[in-house]
């Protein structure tokens, strides 16, 4: 079963993407701040991260590439409700992050989760069999 790691400060969010992740059959671990998601990432590996770009305290875009340096090639899907997410194609480290616009429905998520699987990089998997 495959574990993915929620990253949103608002619980509403965290919640409403777990229950569609869980009827797919995914483990989801949550977390309401960067610094909590470090920690869950030190803790345990998963094989992807769902992180809101506006992060009370912290980029969202930073903890990618935070989480990032600790998984190369982890598949992420950036989500955000303020803005389009153009600019994260433009830092070379997060060009194969998928963003989705909030609101979302639960068959836009999966098609995310799809195509950020499908741009994992081949060392992702070395790495995280590695940890």
């Amino acid at each position: 079963m495959p574990r993915v790691l929620v990253v949103d400060d608002q619980a509403g969010v965290r919640t409403i993407i777990s229950i569609v992740l869980r009827i797919h059959q995914f483990e989801i671990v949550e977390a309401e701040s960067a610094a909590s998601a470090l920690k869950l990432f030190e803790e345990a590996s998963f094989d992807l991260a769902i992180v809101d770009i506006f992060l009370q305290g912290t980029n969202g875009s930073e903890l990618i590439a935070m989480l990032r340096a600790r998984v190369p090639g982890l598949p992420v899907i950036a989500i955000s409700g303020m803005t389009a997410l153009d600019f994260l194609s433009e830092t070379p480290e997060l060009s194969d992050v998928v963003c989705l616009q909030k609101p979302f429905r639960p068959p836009d998520l999966m098609r995310a989760i799809e195509a950020a699987q499908g741009s994992r990089r081949p060392s992702a998997g070395a790495a995280a069999a590695a940890r």
